[in-house]
C-alpha cells in the first residue's frame, strides 16, 4: 500500500447522533470492549460479500485479486491494531456518508432505546449496524484507508478522527482496493498488542466468518510471542450452515447468530435444516431473545440473508419470510436460484414462494415446540413478539390455524395482562353447553376487564378473552373460529348464551321487555339519531346500560382505532341496552320533567364505560349537576347496588 496526499485534509463535524454515540462508546461500554474486533471483522466480511455480489455482473471489480480475505495485525511499537479487507471499499462520498453520519432510518428510536445499561446498550449498538464506532472504546485515534473497487488508485481515501466532534477526510493514492482500519490504542489496552489474545477473541466471536481471517504466524521466544514469516488462517472460514448439524456446537450456533443478527445476546431458539425436493436449499433461522428497537418502523428492512450456492446475494431478503415473521434472523442458501437474482425477480419467483412457505412452516414448528416443551422461553418470546405474530392470522391463510394455536390472550381467568392463555386452554375450560369463545375488545386491559358487557359472564362463571392490543381487532376480523368453536364479541348483537341460559331466564327477559315497551320507546325518541335502537338486556347485572354494535356493524373500539389512524368510519349507530332491574331505569319510569336529561346521561355513561369520548362533555356535566341538585332538594333518592 502506497499513500501520497493529493489534497489538504478536509475537516468536518460529526452528525449530532454520531457525537452522542461516540460519547456512549468511550464512556459507557468499556466492559464490553472486545466487541470492537467482532464488529470490525463483521463489517469487513460484509464488504467482501458485497464485492462478490457486484462482481457477478462486473468481474473487473475483482482487479485480478479474487481471493477475498480479512487480515488482522498488530504493532507493539506503534501501539496499533489493524483490520483490513480486500472487499468493496468506499469512495470519498461513501466514506463521509458511512463514517460521519448515521443514515439508517430509525435514528431517533435508536437513541430513545438507550437505557444506560451497558449490556442492553451494547446489544443495540451491534443491532443498529454502527459497530465501526466501537473502535473508540479502545482507541483514541482511528485511521481508515479505503478505495472503492473499480476506481483508480488516485481515488483512495484517508479518514481519521480522535473520537471528538470532528473528523478529517482526504484523497490519497491507494493501490489496493478495500478498507484498512488502524486503531491507535488508548493507554491500558496493551493486552490487545498480543497475537494470542487477538486469536482468542477472533475464534470466540468470528470463527464462523465465511472469508478466511489471516494473521502473521508467530513463535515463542524468551517467554513471549514474536512474528515470523508468512500468514495463517485463524478461523474455520467455511459456511457454518453448510456443515452437518452433528458437527456444529451450540456455542458455534450462538456465535453465528450474533454475527448474522448483529446482536449481543444469545438467540432464544433456532432451526437448521437442508430441504430437498423440487427446490434444494438450506435454512438456518433464529428467533431473537428480544425485539429490535425498529420492529415497528415501516421503513426499516427486515429479513434474512440470501445466498446462492454459498455466494452472498443480499441482506434483509424480506421475500423469504412473510411480514409477520420479520423478527426472524438467519440465512437461506439456495442451490436453484440464479446468481443474478434481484429483489424484483424474488417478488415474482415461484421458487421463492416455495422457499417462503417452507421457512414459515419451519419457524412456526419451532415456536410450537417452544410453546409445548419450553413454556418459559415461549412466554419470553410472546412478550417480545406476540403482537407481530398476531398479524399472521390475517396475512397467512394457509397457516392461520397454526398461528392461532400460538396466540396468547389475557382473560377473566387471570388477574393481570401478563397472565395469558392459549385458545386451546380456553376451549378445554369451556362450560358444558357453551358454544362459543367469547371476547371483548377495548383500548386498555383495565377497560376490557371492567367492561359492563362482562357482568352476566362473571355471574355465570364464563371465561371471556380480554383483547386490548390494537392489532386484536384485526385478529378477530380474520379469525372467526378455533377448534370448531366460533369467536363471538360480547359487545356485538343480541346476546345468546344458548345452553347456558335456562328457559325461565328467557321468559323473564321477554316479560320485562313487554313491561318496558313504552319506556324504551320514550328513551329512543329522546336520544333520536344517537342510537339505532333501545332494548332490554340480560347481559348487565350491575350497570344501568351499555352500548352494543349491531351484528354486522363496526364496534365502538374499532371505530376509535380507525379514527385515530385517520381513516373514514362507517356511520353505524350503536344500540342502547338497558338493565330493567337497575334503580336508574326504575327511576325513569315515572320521570316527566327531566326525562331527556336522564336519557342523555344514561347514554353518555354507557359511552364512557366502554372507553368512548363525549361529543359535548360540558353538557354532560351540566345535566349531571342539575340531576344531583334535584335529588338533593328532596326528590326521591336512587339507591344504587352496594348502597344503604
Amino acid at each position: 500500500m502506497s499513500e501520497a496526499t493529493a489534497a489538504a485534509p478536509e475537516t468536518r463535524g460529526f452528525q449530532a447522533e454520531v457525537k452522542q454515540l461516540l460519547h456512549l462508546m468511550i464512556h459507557s461500554l468499556y466492559s464490553n470492549r472486545e466487541i470492537f474486533l467482532r464488529e470490525l471483522v463483521s463489517n469487513a466480511s460484509d464488504a467482501c460479500d458485497k464485492l462478490r455480489f457486484e462482481a457477478l455482473s462486473d468481474p473487473k471489480l475483482l482487479e485480478e485479486d479474487a481471493a477475498l480475505a480479512i487480515r488482522v495485525d498488530y504493532d507493539r511499537e506503534a501501539r496499533t491494531v489493524t483490520v483490513a479487507d480486500n472487499g468493496v471499499g468506499m469512495s470519498h462520498d461513501e466514506a463521509v456518508a458511512n463514517l460521519g453520519t448515521i443514515a439508517k432510518s430509525g435514528t431517533r428510536e435508536f437513541f430513545a432505546s438507550l437505557t444506560g445499561d451497558q449490556q442492553k446498550d451494547a446489544h443495540l449498538i451491534g443491532q443498529f449496524g454502527v459497530g465501526f464506532y466501537s473502535s473508540f472504546i479502545v482507541a483514541d485515534r482511528v485511521t481508515v484507508l479505503t478505495r472503492r473497487a473499480g476506481l483508480p488508485a488516485a481515488e483512495g481515501v484517508c479518514w481519521e478522527s480522535d473520537g471528538g466532534g470532528e473528523y478529517s477526510v482526504r484523497r490519497v493514492e491507494r493501490a489496493a482496493r478495500g478498507t484498512e482500519i488502524t486503531l491507535h490504542l488508548r493507554e491500558g489496552q496493551e493486552d490487545l498488542l498480543d497475537g494470542t489474545r487477538l486469536r482468542t477473541i477472533l475464534r470466540r466471536y468470528s470463527d464462523h466468518i465465511l472469508q478466511p481471517i489471516r494473521m502473521p504466524k508467530e513463535e515463542w521466544k524468551d517467554g513471549a510471542s514474536a512474528k515470523t514469516a508468512g500468514e495463517e488462517t485463524v478461523n474455520q472460514a467455511s459456511a457454518l450452515w453448510a456443515r452437518p448439524k452433528s458437527g456444529i456446537t451450540e456455542e458455534e450456533y450462538k456465535a453465528f447468530y450474533k454475527h448474522v443478527g448483529h446482536d449481543f445476546e444469545d438467540p432464544l431458539a433456532w432451526a437448521h435444516a437442508k430441504v430437498e425436493g423440487r427446490q434444494e436449499y438450506t435454512q438456518l433461522l433464529y428467533i431473537p431473545s428480544r425485539a429490535p428497537f425498529d420492529l415497528w418502523d415501516r421503513h426499516a428492512r427486515h429479513g434474512v440473508k440470501l445466498y446462492v450456492r454459498r455466494v452472498f446475494i443480499m441482506d434483509d431478503a424480506e421475500q423469504l419470510l412473510p411480514a409477520y415473521l420479520r423478527f426472524v434472523r438467519g440465512v437461506v442458501d439456495s442451490n436453484d436460484l440464479p446468481l443474478n437474482v434481484s429483489r424484483e425477480i424474488l417478488q415474482e419467483s415461484k421458487d421463492i414462494e416455495a422457499i417462503r412457505a417452507g421457512c414459515a412452516k419451519r419457524v412456526l414448528g419451532l415456536l410450537e415446540g417452544l410453546a409445548q416443551n419450553e413454556k418459559e422461553k415461549y412466554a419470553a418470546f410472546w412478550q417480545a413478539f406476540g403482537r407481530v405474530l398476531k398479524e399472521g392470522v390475517g396475512e397467512d391463510a394457509a397457516n392461520r390455524e397454526k398461528v392461532a394455536g400460538l396466540l396468547r390472550f389475557a382473560s377473566t381467568h387471570a388477574d393481570t395482562a401478563e397472565e395469558t392463555v392459549p385458545l386451546a386452554d380456553y376451549v378445554a375450560r369451556m362450560k358444558e353447553g357453551q358454544a362459543a369463545i367469547y371476547y371483548v375488545t377495548a383500548d386498555t386491559f383495565n377497560a376490557a376487564r371492567n367492561s359492563p358487557h362482562l357482568e352476566v359472564f362473571r355471574k355465570k362463571g364464563i371465561e371471556v378473552l380480554l383483547l386490548s392490543d390494537r392489532v386484536d381487532e384485526w385478529v378477530v376480523s380474520h379469525l372467526h373460529e378455533f377448534a370448531g368453536k366460533p369467536l363471538e364479541s360480547v359487545a356485538r348483537g343480541g346476546l345468546d348464551l344458548g345452553g347456558l341460559e335456562d328457559e325461565a331466564e328467557k321468559k323473564a327477559l321477554e316479560a320485562e321487555a313487554g313491561e318496558l315497551k313504552d319506556l324504551l320507546g320514550r328513551i329512543k325518541a329522546s336520544l333520536g339519531e344517537r342510537v339505532k335502537d333501545v332494548r332490554v338486556t340480560h347481559r348487565l347485572t350491575e350497570s344501568p346500560a351499555c352500548l352494543v354494535a349491531d351484528e354486522h356493524d363496526v364496534t365502538a373500539n374499532l371505530a376509535r382505532l380507525l379514527k385515530a389512524a385517520g381513516q373514514s368510519v362507517p356511520g353505524a349507530k350503536p344500540i342502547l341496552e338497558v338493565n330493567p332491574r337497575h334503580p336508574v331505569v326504575e327511576r325513569l319510569k315515572g320521570e316527566q320533567a327531566r326525562f331527556d336529561d336522564w336519557a342523555s346521561v344514561l347514554f353518555d355513561q354507557a359511552l364512557l364505560a366502554e372507553g368512548g369520548s363525549l361529543d359535548d362533555p360540558a353538557a354532560f356535566v351540566r345535566r349531571v349537576n342539575g340531576l344531583m341538585l334535584d335529588l338533593g332538594g328532596g326528590a326521591s333518592r336512587i339507591v344504587l347496588p352496594g348502597q344503604g
